[in-house]
């Protein structure tokens, strides 16, 4: 589904001279699959997710609500629209400088129409990802991560889906998609900031729709208000935007598909020895999306991963 890219930020935090040590992983979460393929409406970016174990893996759910257009034919946006993931995911290091992430979400979808609510659910497309760092400095200051990815397309599409005002309430996008990803992260004493960005290539799926092709870009600053050997806590804020471009049907392209979004977001981390708990809300500053007849309201992710 959308996003893919899931290209994930992976971070470990942990006191090195009492300082916040953020380890050479790009891991996204793809993207942390949970989106909703098309103009965004269920977009699978969830954020660039921030991981207190480097080898891990851990189940993640994610959260989004967006406002729609009942029909072509009304104005105001009152229909209610519900994505919500259930994600299982990991990273396994191959060698030093390589790793290999993997993510299968499970969704459970809920839109509530004047004729009553209408649900789907079952398994998503599957996510792998490899993650290359590409520079590390040797005092752990200068970090940049490459990542190349495919998304499987294991998740139901269903045609008919296609034909409401937001083509995006799926469980697959039904094309086999494909990402790249870039994260470079500062760290200083107890301040860190990650900047990242992914672009997924869609392709036209058996039934001849191709959802749009994604870009996300995102700025995560963390800040350690307490670190020790056996449990480390810390906060993070920043932004993360999304850009998608239009839909197409046989190559023609489908009108009011396009848009792009910009979120805030706050969260915290924390960690006991191998285990790591990470929550964050993303709350819109601003939303176009399907020219105005979808608005993103608010997404919240809640993690729990054990390092391996």
């Amino acid at each position: 589904m959308m996003a893919g890219l899931v290209v994930w930020a992976g971070i470990q935090a942990k006191t090195v001279n009492d300082s916040l040590y953020i380890p050479n992983d790009l891991n996204r979460i793809l993207l942390d699959d949970c989106d909703a393929c098309g103009c965004a409406a269920g977009n699978g970016s969830s954020g660039f997710e921030s991981l207190l174990n480097p080898q891990f893996i851990g189940i993640k759910y994610f959260a989004q609500h967006y406002k729609a257009k009942e029909n072509l034919f009304v104005k105001d946006l009152t229909q209610d629209q519900y994505f919500n993931t259930l994600q299982l995911w990991g990273k396994i290091p191959v060698t030093k400088k390589l790793s290999v992430y993997a993510s299968l979400p499970f969704h459970f979808h809920e839109k509530k129409t004047a004729q009553g609510d209408i649900r789907i659910n079952g398994m998503g497309d599957l996510n792998l990802m490899g993650i290359y760092q590409v520079i590390h400095s040797k005092d752990n200051t200068h970090q940049l991560n490459g990542g190349l990815g495919v998304k499987v397309p294991l998740g139901k599409f269903d045609e008919k889906g296609i034909s409401g005002v937001n083509p995006s309430f799926q469980l697959g996008t039904g094309s086999w998609d494909y990402q790249a990803a870039l994260n470079y992260k500062f760290q200083k004493d107890k301040v860190a900031v990650l900047v990242n960005t992914d672009y997924t290539v869609k392709t036209e799926n058996k039934k001849h729709y191709r959802f749009g092709n994604q870009w996300n870009y995102a700025a995560t600053g963390f800040y350690q208000i307490r670190g020790n050997e056996k449990t480390v806590f810390s906060v993070k804020a920043g932004f993360q935007g999304e850009v998608y471009a239009a839909n197409r049907q046989f190559d023609e392209m489908q009108p009011r598909t396009s848009g792009s979004a910009l979120y805030g977001k706050l969260g915290f981390e924390t960690s006991f020895r191998k285990l790591s708990l990470g929550t964050e809300l993303m709350l819109p500053a601003y939303t176009d999306l399907a020219g105005g007849d979808i608005e993103a309201k608010s997404r919240f992710s809640i993690f729990l991963n054990i390092g391996i």
